[in-house]
C-alpha cells in the first residue's frame, strides 16, 4: 500500500484512536512509522500518554513508532510570517506596513488554517525519508476536504497570477526600453520566481496525494455519520482521490442471550439499529468495511490500543513511492 495513509471522517468518530492503532500496527510489522495529527486538543498525546510537539518524537515503549502534533494556530502564524518576510524583500518600505495590516486580517479569514496546514502536510511528505509509512490523523471532514482540494484549485490560480505578472512585465519593458532592446527583467523577476516555486509545490502536492496516498474514512453507526461519509466519498472521488476503505467505530456490544433486563433490551435494539446502518454502508458505498470496532468501557490506550490495531484489516506492506 502507499506510504502515506490518511484517516478522515466526521468530528468525534474516533479518527485519532484509529490512526494511532494503525500506526502501532505498522510499527509492530517492522515499518518505521510516523503518526501526524493536527488536532488542537492534542489527542495523540492523550492516546500514548506522552506529550508531543511540532517535531517527530519516539513513542515510548513502542519500537519504530514516532508521533508529532501540528498546532494549527502556530502553523498559521509561521505561514504568515514567511509570507511577510518574502514580500518585505520585494516591495518598497512604504508598503511594508500595509502588508502587515493585510496579513493580520488574513490570519482570521476562512481558509487560513487550511492553507497553512496544507503547506505543513506537504513539508512532512517531502521530508518523510526516515519513515516507511506516515499516518495522518486529519481534521473533521469539511476541513480535510478543503485541504485536499487545494492543489487543484491553487495550481490554476497560480497559473493565472503568473500570466498576469508576465503580461505586466512585458508591458513595463516595452514602455521602458522599446521593442528593439533585449528583455532582462522577466528572467530575474523575484515575484515570478516565487510564483513558479509555488506552482511546482502544488504540482508536487497534487501528484503525491493522487499517486502515493491512501484514504480511509472512519464512521459511527448512526445516520448522520453515514450520510456525511457518503458525501465525503463522492467529494474525494471528484478530486481523483479514491477512498480505500471504511472503518465502523464504536459499535454497541451485544448482550449475552440469557440477559433480559431493561438494559439488555435497549442494547439489542441499539445493535439492530446499528446493523441496519452497516447494511446501508455495505449496499450503498463502494469502499469496503475493513474494520468493525466495538466500544470499550475504558479509554483506548495501552493494551486496548493493541486490540484495536489487531481488528484493523488494513495492510501494512509499503509500496515504493511512485511520485514523491
Amino acid at each position: 500500500m502507499e506510504p502515506f495513509v490518511f484517516f478522515g471522517g466526521k468530528g468525534g468518530v474516533g479518527k485519532t484512536t484509529v490512526s494511532c492503532a494503525y500506526g502501532l500496527k505498522c510499527a509492530r510489522a517492522g515499518r518505521e512509522t510516523l503518526v501526524v495529527s493536527t488536532d488542537p486538543a492534542h489527542s495523540v498525546s492523550d492516546v500514548f500518554d506522552q506529550q508531543f510537539g511540532d517535531d517527530p518524537a519516539p513513542v515510548e515503549g513502542i519500537d519504530g513508532l514516532h508521533a508529532m502534533e501540528i498546532d494549527p494556530d502556530d502553523e498559521v502564524q509561521r505561514h504568515l510570517d514567511g509570507i511577510r518576510s518574502d514580500l518585505s524583500e520585494q516591495v518598497s518600505a512604504a508598503m511594508v506596513n500595509e502588508i502587515n495590516q493585510q496579513l493580520e486580517m488574513a490570519h482570521r479569514t476562512p481558509g487560513a488554517y487550511e492553507s497553512a496546514l496544507f503547506d505543513r502536510f506537504v513539508d512532512v511528505m517531502r521530508n518523510a525519508d526516515p519513515y516507511d509509512r506516515v499516518v495522518f490523523d486529519t481534521s473533521p471532514t469539511g476541513s480535510t476536504l478543503r485541504l485536499l482540494g487545494l492543489p487543484e484549485f491553487l495550481e490554476g490560480w497560480i497559473e493565472r497570477l503568473m500570466h498576469k505578472r508576465e503580461q505586466s512585465i512585458d508591458l513595463f519593458e516595452k514602455a521602458a526600453i522599446g521593442n528593439n532592446e533585449p528583455r532582462r527583467v522577466m528572467d530575474g523577476d523575484p515575484v515570478l520566481a516565487r510564483l513558479r516555486g509555488r506552482k511546482e509545490f502544488f504540482e508536487f502536492a497534487g501528484g503525491a496525494l493522487r499517486e502515493d496516498a491512501a484514504f480511509f474514512l472512519v464512521l459511527n453507526p448512526d445516520q448522520l455519520s453515514v450520510n456525511e461519509t457518503g458525501r465525503a466519498i463522492a467529494e474525494l472521488r471528484e478530486k481523483d482521490l479514491a477512498v480505500r476503505g471504511l472503518i465502523a467505530n464504536r459499535l454497541t456490544p451485544e448482550p449475552d442471550p440469557d440477559e433480559d433486563g431493561r438494559g439488555a433490551r435497549y442494547l439489542r435494539d441499539r445493535v439492530e439499529t446499528e446493523r441496519d446502518r452497516l447494511r446501508q454502508v455495505r449496499e450503498e458505498f463502494d469502499p469496503p468495511l475493513v474494520a468493525e470496532i466495538e466500544s470499550r468501557t475504558a479509554e483506548v490506550r495501552g493494551d486496548l490500543l493493541g486490540d484495536v490495531a489487531d481488528e484493523l484489516a488494513v495492510e501494512t506492506d509499503v509500496e515504493r513511492p511512485s511520485f514523491v
